[in-house]
């Protein structure tokens, strides 16, 4: 039986099944999920808990083996199964429709699984662990960039913070993609709103100054033109050990941006207006900072960048010959106005 975030919920209260499947790339709300299914466990009087990693080598006798052993501490335990490759193989099929099919008393079974491919959702196993009358599964989707002020907002409001417009826009985006950053900076900024109330300055203070690099200054320098300034900063996140994918996130999602922007003032769109079409709007502080870059550089050129992002990223993958690091490196000098011919595209 397949179930939401909000159903769960319900369901728990209610009983517990034999079985819950949770399915998610989003490790926050996954986490959140597997938390509400062990505390029902707790409340059950579940008071051993066994935990199986999955990997290649695992024997999958041992769950076999648990399934047909009494607890030696207590009467109803907790066994979760953890397949972070999402594929159990013929051996772990079997093994986990065995358990559905006979599921032992007093015991809950918890499968933690990322999203499932095509093909494996149509496997018997998944089909089942979404059907079987004996299992509950949560499939948690990501929250999508429209979604995200909603989402923090909702969480800010949860721990009594009421967040300016500017300050949710800009928090929002910086944790974009991260949810997990996203509620260590709501438990950070607790410390610094002033009677629950978040504005834009505190943002910028606490969010920016939580690392001596940070991926927006990068974008920021590169921007503003200050090509010394944004290759220092992206040597340091470098050397502090930000790995290359989560700077070329930050630099394609904001050069993706403006190459929709770009194509915007090509057909004669003011710029205010585009400015004000973007999801979310851009906020006032920000419009100079992309307004600079805009004017330095056509349509053609951000098109050409989203190329150099997409050759960037199979570096990083293996599938393409050269260094991703060199591939940042000559990107954010040429978006910044420095002249390259090099995988990035001369600016216009």
């Amino acid at each position: 039986m397949k179930l939401n975030a909000g159903q769960l919920a319900r369901q728990l209260k209610e009983s517990l099944a034999p079985v819950y499947a949770i399915s998610s790339d989003e490790p926050l709300l996954a986490g959140e999920a597997a938390d509400q299914v062990r505390a029902a466990c707790r409340r059950d009087g579940s008071e051993e808990r066994l935990v199986f990693h999955v990997d290649r080598s695992f024997d999958w006798g041992q769950l076999h083996d648990t399934s047909h052993s009494l607890s030696l501490f207590a009467q109803k335990r907790l066994v979760e199964l953890r397949i972070p490759g999402g594929k159990p193989g013929d051996e772990g099929a079997k093994a986990i429709l065995a358990w559905l099919d006979s599921p032992p008393p007093d015991t809950t079974l918890l499968i933690s699984l990322p999203k499932l491919d095509g093909s494996t959702q149509r496997t018997k196993w998944a089909k089942a662990l979404t059907e079987h009358a004996n299992s509950r599964f949560l499939q948690i989707w990501p929250v999508d960039a429209q979604q995200l002020p909603g989402w923090m907002r909702e969480r800010l409001a949860a721990e009594g913070i009421t967040p300016s417009a500017e300050a949710l826009d800009l928090l929002s985006t910086r944790v974009e993609g991260n949810l997990l950053a996203a509620e260590q900076e709501i438990q950070k900024l607790k410390l610094y709103c002033d009677a629950g109330h978040l504005d834009l300055e505190t943002v910028q203070k606490v969010v920016a100054d939580s690392a001596r690099f940070d991926v927006f200054s990068l974008v920021d320098a590169m921007l503003l033109g200050q090509a010394a300034q944004a290759l220092r900063i992206l040597q340091g996140l470098r050397g502090e050990g930000v790995e290359a994918p989560i700077i070329l996130w930050a630099l394609a999602r904001e050069i993706r941006s403006l190459a929709s922007m770009a194509h915007g003032l090509k057909q004669q769109i003011p710029l205010d207006r585009v400015f004000a079409s973007q999801r979310p709007p851009v906020w006032d502080k920000r419009k100079p900072v992309l307004g600079q870059a805009l004017q330095r550089h056509s349509a053609t050129a951000w098109d050409q960048w989203l190329q150099a992002a997409q050759q960037i990223d199979e570096q990083i993958k293996g599938q393409q010959p050269g260094s991703a690091w060199d591939g940042l490196s000559a990107m954010v000098l040429a978006v910044a106005g420095v002249r390259l011919t090099l995988t990035a595209p001369a600016p216009h």
